[in-house]
């Protein structure tokens, strides 16, 4: 097998692309667990195009159950969970998890009352599955 991020990475959607963002927004969950056996680490990318009013502050949040939804500790990331205005959007921002919850998601609260928002979308990189290469069906 050749040495690849392919072989290694699985993204996951966790916002999904859509109109500018005017009011928070809770991402889809994403389950480690996938792929039979799961994967070792995680890498939260929020893709921001054009923020023109307003505050929105990422949050990562895990959970063991898919139910309870904790922020996630900054202990457990590495990186900081930006808050995204006019003066740092049109760029991607990363933030690593290395905590130990089989659930994620990305929130951005949204503040300010935006009348035209921002526009981003967030992917959960899943990382290191037990089993090489992940399954993409």
């Amino acid at each position: 097998m050749r040495h690849s991020l392919y072989n290694v990475a699985l993204a996951k959607a966790t916002i999904a692309p859509a109109a500018a963002r005017t009011a928070t927004v809770t991402g889809a969950t994403v389950d480690r667990m996938t792929d039979e056996g799961g994967f070792r680490s995680a890498l939260v990318v929020l893709n921001v195009g054009t923020v023109t009013d307003g505050t929105h502050t990422v949050v990562v949040q895990d959970s063991p159950d898919d139910s309870s939804w904790s922020p996630v500790a900054d202990e457990f990331l590495q990186g900081a969970e930006p808050a995204i205005t006019s003066a740092n959007d049109e760029r991607v921002h990363e933030i690593g998890y290395t905590g130990h919850q089989r659930y994620l998601r990305a929130v951005v609260n949204v503040t300010g009352s935006p009348a035209t928002g921002g526009f981003y979308d967030a992917v959960i990189l899943l990382g290191w599955p037990r089993q090489m290469p992940p399954s993409r069906t």
